[in-house]
C-alpha cells in the first residue's frame, strides 16, 4: 500500500484577490507562501527520511 493513499484529500482555498492588494502586502503574501513552502518541502525531507529508514530496516 501507498502512503500517499492514506493522505485526507483537502479542499483548495479560495484564491487571493492580488488586484486588491498594496504592493507590501503582495510582498508579505510572497514571503508568507515561501514560508509554508519551505514547512512543505521539510515535511517531505522528513517523510523520504523515515521511508529510506524503514526500506533499509527491512532490507537487512
Amino acid at each position: 500500500m501507498v502512503s500517499d493513499d492514506l493522505e485526507p484529500i483537502t479542499v483548495q482555498p479560495d484564491r487571493k484577490n492580488l488586484e486588491i492588494l498594496s504592493i507590501e502586502a503582495l510582498h508579505e503574501y510572497i514571503r508568507e507562501l515561501q514560508m509554508e513552502i519551505t514547512r512543505a518541502e521539510s515535511a517531505i525531507s522528513d517523510k523520504e527520511s523515515a521511508r529510506e529508514s524503514a526500506d533499509s530496516f527491512f532490507k537487512t
